[in-house]
């Protein structure tokens, strides 16, 4: 509907909108992915929501399309285990040898039909990037 109209016999429009602020907003990834998982929830409106959070509803949509490809991780949903069970096999011990080498360690996740191993002494980070590919790879 075209607000701007010079028919002076048209009624104005009882509503109007401004979008106030100086430049583009940042919005921290952990905000997004709320919006995101507020947008998929049954009955909801994407324009909606963009109002209540002082966005556009084009910035939603985005979102969701990010969320989709992986490249955005939303919460996971409350109804789910935010843990896995930890299952240690402990290898018998070695025997002395010299230079003190030993068996390396091996981490395997099975998680949804996926299968990963990572072996050696992985720090943390690598773990980490394990556990956050198989959490993107579950959201979408």
């Amino acid at each position: 509907m075209d607000d701007h109209s010079d028919d002076i016999r048209r009624p104005l429009s009882s509503r109007i909108e401004v979008y106030a602020g100086a430049g583009r907003k940042h919005w921290p990834d952990d905000l997004k992915a709320r919006i995101v998982e507020e947008s998929l929830e049954p009955g909801a409106v994407v324009t909606d929501i963009a109002r209540r959070h002082g966005c556009r509803p084009q910035q939603v949509h985005d979102w969701r399309r990010r969320a989709r490809l992986g490249q955005l991780v939303l919460p996971a949903p409350a109804d789910t285990l935010s843990f896995v069970p930890l299952v240690s096999e402990s290898a018998p011990p070695a025997t002395a040898e010299p230079s003190g080498s030993r068996e390396a360690a091996v981490v395997t996740v099975e998680f949804q039909g996926a299968r990963v191993e990572v072996r050696g002494t992985p720090g943390l980070s690598v773990l980490s990037d394990v556990f956050m590919a198989l959490r993107r790879t579950r959201s979408c």
